[in-house]
């Protein structure tokens, strides 16, 4: 997995969540901005904050937390 410096913890803020670089937006908010907005230039418009450095290593956080399980679909 690649270094993910822009990725952060404290236990301070947002309960320890993993944020996007020690700012208020969590991880799971971000994933959540890109099922919404598919566009990533729409949702760089609703979150200034965020480039695309930040989204690429919001989803490398992703890919490496999810479990190899294999899971039954209904």
């Amino acid at each position: 997995m690649s270094h993910l410096d822009r990725i952060t913890s404290d236990p301070t803020r947002m309960n320890g969540q993993p944020c996007v670089r020690d700012l208020r937006l969590a991880v799971e908010r971000v994933l959540e901005a890109l099922a919404i907005y598919p566009d990533r230039a729409e949702l760089l418009r609703e979150y200034p904050e965020l480039d695309d450095e930040d989204i690429r290593q919001v989803l490398a956080y992703a890919a490496a937390s999810v479990d190899d399980k294999v899971l039954a679909l209904a």
